[in-house]
């Protein structure tokens, strides 16, 4: 089992920054995946950001050139620095891991970040 807590979340003018992290209870070890979700109200849940153990990354929508997801060695964090900050980024953010060997997925309880004009 994993826990997944997240932070930096906030509020922020258009145009503005921030920088999510997340950080795993325990390292994730072997192949895995570990990256962001965000769900607006009303909407679905959908991918922002992704970094895998070999270091791949993908981006979501309209948010490449903008965010930039990072992982640290111990495979315990990750981080997403958000540049150029639109209101239309204002969402729920939601950590996220896969174990890919087991296909064990994690979730963390979501950070609030809004972006206002």
């Amino acid at each position: 089992q994993v826990q997944l807590v997240e932070s930096g979340g906030g509020s922020v003018r258009a145009g503005g920054s921030l920088r999510l992290s997340c950080a795993a209870s325990r390292i994730i070890s072997g192949s895995n995946v570990m990256g962001w979700y965000r769900q607006a109200p009303g909407k679905q849940r959908d991918v922002v950001a992704l970094v895998s153990s070999t270091g791949d990354t993908h981006y979501g929508d309209g948010v490449e050139g903008r965010f930039t997801i990072s992982r640290d060695n111990t495979g315990t964090t990750v981080h997403m620095q958000m540049n150029s900050l639109k209101p239309e980024d204002t969402a729920v953010y939601y950590c996220y891991v896969i174990e890919t060997t087991t296909m064990a997925k994690y979730w963390g309880q979501g950070t609030q970040v809004t972006v206002s004009l």
